[in-house]
């Protein structure tokens, strides 16, 4: 009895399989061959409320790409906590308070609604902190540096052709 009892058993297990659709969407069946598992996807037995309504679109560049776009098609790149209206940290202050005064365009990307964006800068410029300030494709530095080149005159020689003409 014992044994034929095993045998049911091990012959249940055996029943026991995973199987993948077409899409790579793998499904678990259990005992009685119903489905127990499944991960959500384009599998066709899944409830139209577990399907996915919204999909990425495939055409949205990475966070690196997105850091690369902005480097090269601002002439001045600053990524800040906050935004130029309203910084969230003094050091994001002082950066745009510096760039405000030669009256320059410049773009600004908040790190703090993203934190993959946040993590590619810090990888793209090899620099931990916050803010980093990009003129003409190259990385400045922060705050500290960009008020150190503001009081020494560098900074005016590097934004020299980005200038107004009265500055």
């Amino acid at each position: 009895m014992a044994g034929a009892m095993a045998h049911q058993i091990l012959q249940r297990a055996l029943r026991l399989q995973s199987a993948s659709s077409a899409s790579g969407v793998r499904v678990l069946y259990g005992l009685s061959g119903q489905k127990r598992f499944s991960t959500i996807g384009e599998d066709p037995d899944t409830h139209s409320d577990f399907q996915a309504v919204n999909k990425a679109p495939k055409d949205v560049p990475s966070a690196r790409e997105l850091v690369e776009k902005d480097i090269k098609n601002n002439h001045i790149m600053l990524y800040m906590k906050g935004v130029p209206a309203a910084p969230r940290c003094g050091f994001s202050a002082l950066a745009v308070k510096v760039l405000q005064e030669y009256d320059v365009p410049f773009s600004a990307r908040n790190i703090l609604e993203d934190q993959e964006l946040k993590e590619s800068i810090k990888s793209f410029s090899n620099w931990p902190t916050f803010p980093q300030i990009f003129i003409k494709g190259e990385f400045v530095g922060g705050s500290d540096i960009i008020l150190n080149m503001h009081q020494s005159g560098e900074l005016k020689e590097t934004l020299k052709d980005l200038l107004p003409l009265n500055k």
